[in-house]
């Protein structure tokens, strides 16, 4: 099949005009007459995930974010993104980007069934359609009231995450959950007014998750990669159920980061527990100073 047939049904699927205006989505790299019988998914196109895709053999990509986001006055060697766009060309490679048309037609639905969450609205709309309304996130009940920890482990399980951060108390009791999939700071005003009590969603900074629980949101950061990753594995089902013919596979799932953990011997323990106690007798005798010279 030519990728402008492929391209096309993505486009039908996934309408470009869905897409926030700073975005950057659709055919990025490629001629759309070219043959295609084996793409490639992947939620980001670094330097690593495109030498997977050469030595898979692959003839396009697909990916979530975008690759290239506003205009380049330079293709080069010099930097990293026109390397990439160097090497896409050197091998035929075309690639094609779905990103906030993706979140707002796709990714959105897909994060409240990874859930369970039912009883569902859109978190923001954004648009208005036949369908109804159409916008990132979805707010709904968890499958059943439970603690915010126990929240917090839920949604790693489901997601099969390493980690997660929480903000809250972590013995409240939660049942209306919002989730927003990437970085989804800017809609936390969305889930207060429609009465969510827990946020799910990544890329949350120290005084955006304190100042969420003091308005009486708590929040569980399940990271950017971590809500997003979904993205390869929903898409490759959908391509190879449109598609029988067509090859389909995906980047290795692998967190940016990496967590590590500090292991102490026992009198370094011991050493450690002192040092905390003196840190607490000296904070209180501080407080009791200050209440003196009051």
């Amino acid at each position: 099949m030519k990728v402008r047939e492929l391209t096309d049904w993505l486009e039908g699927e996934y309408p470009g005009n869905m897409a926030e205006d700073w975005d950057n989505v659709g055919l990025l790299v490629g001629d759309d007459g070219q043959e295609v019988h084996h793409v490639f998914l992947a939620l980001d196109l670094t330097e690593a995930v495109l030498e997977e895709a050469v030595k898979a053999q692959a003839d396009m990509i697909i990916t979530h974010h975008p690759m290239i986001f506003r205009g380049m006055k330079k293709i080069n060697n010099h930097d990293f993104t026109g390397r990439k766009v160097l090497s896409l060309i050197r091998h035929n490679i075309s690639y094609f980007a779905m990103h906030t048309n993706y979140d707002v037609m796709g990714m959105a639905e897909l994060s409240a069934d990874y859930l369970k969450l039912k009883e569902r609205q859109v978190l923001s709309v954004t648009a208005e359609t036949e369908q109804g309304p159409q916008g990132f996130g979805r707010v709904g009940k968890l499958p059943e009231p439970m603690s915010l920890k126990e929240c917090a482990l839920y949604v790693k399980e489901a997601l099969s995450l390493n980690d997660v951060r929480l903000y809250g108390e972590p013995e409240q009791m939660v049942e209306t959950a919002a989730v927003c999939t990437g970085s989804g700071k800017s809609m936390i005003p969305d889930a207060l007014k429609k009465g969510a009590q827990v946020y799910i969603t990544g890329d949350i900074d120290h005084h955006t998750g304190i100042d969420a629980t003091a308005q009486g949101l708590a929040v569980i950061d399940a990271g950017h990669y971590g809500t997003e990753y979904i993205f390869m594995e929903a898409v490759s089902r959908k391509l190879s159920a449109e598609f029988p013919e067509l090859k389909v596979s995906c980047a290795r799932i692998v967190s940016p980061y990496t967590l590590l953990y500090l292991k102490f011997t026992e009198p370094e323990r011991l050493q450690r527990a002192k040092d905390r106690r003196r840190e607490v007798l000296w904070n209180r005798i501080c407080e009791r100073s200050k209440s003196a010279g009051q």
